[in-house]
This record gives C-alpha cells, sequence and structure tokens, in this order.
C-alpha cells in the first residue's frame, strides 16, 4: 500500500509570499496615493461635519490648492479658520456666497454651508496671501485617515504586514535549508559495494587421437 506524501508545508510556502507580496502592493499603491497629492501640491482636509452634504458628504477627504486671496470668487469652496469672536474654533470648510470689502478695504468673505439653511453668522479677511480652495474631493477616506491618527491602529497597519514579511522569510529560509540538505544527502551516500568478478575458466580443449 502507497501512503500519500503530505505537501501542506511547500503548498503554505508558495501562497504565503504570495499573500505578503499583494499586501506589500496594497500598501504601496496607498502610500503613492497618499503622497501624491501633496507632491502634486495639494493640501488634504478631512470632513467631519455635514454642514455641506449634498456637495462633499462627511467622511470625504477634500483636496485643496493654494489660491492667490485676489483671485477667489463667489461659488469657491475654501477651508478657514473662523474669526476668533465667532466661537468657533476648528477649521470650516465652506463655500464663499458674498465677498465685499472691509474698512481698510482688503476683501471681506461671507460664508455659508451647502446644507446649512443660512450663511455663516460672521464675515472675515484673509489676512495671508493665499488661500486653499477645495479642487475636488474622494469620499469616503477620510474615516482611515482619521483611525490611522491613532497610534494603536498604525502600530496594527504595519506591524501585521511586517509580521508576515518575517513569518514569510522564515519559511522560504527552512524550505531552503531542508532542500539543501536532501541534496547533500543525495550526493554523499555511500556507494555500495561491487560483488568481485570471479574469472570464467574456460574449458580447454583435448586433441583427440584417432
Amino acid at each position: 500500500m502507497t501512503i500519500p506524501h503530505r505537501r501542506t508545508p511547500r503548498r503554505a510556502g508558495r501562497v504565503l509570499p504570495v499573500i505578503v507580496n499583494s499586501l506589500l502592493l496594497v500598501a504601496t499603491v496607498a502610500g503613492l496615493a497618499y503622497l501624491a497629492p501633496s507632491l502634486l501640491g495639494y493640501e488634504r482636509y478631512v470632513i467631519t461635519g455635514g454642514s455641506m452634504s449634498g456637495s462633499i458628504e462627511k467622511g470625504a477627504v477634500a483636496f485643496e490648492k493654494a489660491t492667490p486671496v485676489a483671485d477667489l470668487a463667489v461659488g469657491d469652496v475654501i477651508t478657514y479658520q473662523p474669526p476668533a469672536d465667532s466661537g468657533v474654533t476648528n477649521l470650516v470648510t465652506h463655500r464663499i456666497i458674498d465677498i465685499g470689502t472691509s474698512e481698510s478695504g482688503a476683501p471681506l468673505f461671507r460664508t455659508q454651508g451647502d446644507a446649512n439653511p443660512q450663511p455663516d453668522p460672521w464675515t472675515f479677511s484673509l489676512t495671508a496671501p493665499d488661500q486653499p480652495v477645495v479642487e475636488f474631493h474622494v469620499p469616503h477616506v477620510g474615516w482611515a485617515l482619521v483611525a490611522l491618527a491613532d497610534r494603536d491602529t498604525r502600530l496594527l497597519v504595519i506591524g501585521v504586514p511586517a509580521g508576515l514579511i518575517a513569518l514569510a522569510s522564515g519559511v522560504e529560509l527552512l524550505g531552503a535549508l531542508r532542500s539543501g540538505g536532501r541534496r547533500r544527502d543525495r550526493t554523499e551516500a555511500p556507494v555500495q559495494p561491487t560483488a568481485p568478478l570471479v574469472p570464467v575458466q574456460l574449458p580447454v580443449p583435448v586433441p583427440v587421437h584417432s
């Protein structure tokens, strides 16, 4: 009776590198997607409120480019810090609905969230020469960025692929050592001695006399 050989370790040794390589590919693509906007001059803002629902949903990432304040126009969506007397301490991403002129001659802006029934109860000027303006947004990605801001989540995201890579490397090393041992055993196998050759005596012809 022939006993079938188990090939699970060899199969695992083939599958694990595929999984690790897939994770590395995903991580590489995600890293490039994360870094590319910055390299192209975009700023990223996670939308955590619902005041722009209908245009930019909660959890989206808004990608913004710096624009000269003099070039801002009604309809632009900007991310800015409301004036101190407004009582709002966080950044706001709202649409410009009116541009006036302050007493000093500087542009005076009023904004409103697309989902809000009323304009924001403040006007403001921008002191910086440039202002980030929303160019486009990507839905839902903001939740991932918020999660990655947590230290434990970052350790998990980095630690799991690193552990899999170490495991795959160990499996490949163990397989290489085993293969080398089998080849060495076959090379160093003792040669079985052959039986000594026994000379065969042929009969000597006897002359026949008549």
